[in-house]
């Protein structure tokens, strides 16, 4: 029994700490996913591109 007791006094405890939690509006949320999105896209690029010329560069070192 005391066991389900403080599974109960746990979820009571994280219920109430997540009403003091300030939650991001729709407008932040959205403008952090862009970054996010850009940014793994400008990175993606760069490491292909650094891929792209370092094979480049075993290719002519090896022929």
């Amino acid at each position: 029994m005391e066991k389900i007791d403080k599974a109960k006094q746990f979820f009571s405890e994280a219920r109430a700490e997540l009403k003091k939690v300030t939650w991001p509006t729709r407008e932040q949320t959205m403008n952090a996913t862009w970054v996010v999105i850009v940014m793994v896209i400008v990175v993606s690029l760069f490491l292909g591109l650094v891929d792209f010329l370092l094979s480049t560069l075993v290719r002519y070192i090896l022929s």
